[in-house]
């Protein structure tokens, strides 16, 4: 890396906005992940499969290397309307005070 310049970002940053639902339903299996500059459904196409992090704190250390942080990362699925929101399915559902925290949605497997 050259001398003084910016590192480079391989992520950008996502909200989460809840689960998957209908007029009744809930379905807790389902997250949705609104994208941060993504405001189309053909915009989304790019975020497709690429791989989201829901990265916390833990209360001990106890992860890889002592570390004080967990993740879980899962490949966005599919759009969701017409806005830049994409579905992902986590292996475990998010905890619902998650909703309105923050993911980052990695910009790698690349389909370029």
């Amino acid at each position: 890396m050259k001398q003084g310049s910016q590192p480079t970002r391989l992520y950008v940053n996502g909200a989460i906005l809840g689960y998957k639902r209908g007029l009744r339903n809930q379905h807790n299996h389902t997250s949705l992940i609104k994208i941060k500059g993504v405001d189309s459904k053909e915009d989304t196409a790019f975020y497709l499969g690429k791989r989201i992090a829901f990265v916390t704190k833990a209360s001990t250390p106890g992860g890889k290397n002592g570390s004080k942080f967990r993740g879980a990362t899962v490949p966005s699925s599919a759009t969701h309307g017409s806005n830049g929101v994409v579905k992902c399915k986590f292996a475990r559902d998010l905890p619902p005070q998650s909703i309105g925290g923050r993911v980052r949605v990695m910009l790698y497997p690349s389909r370029v």
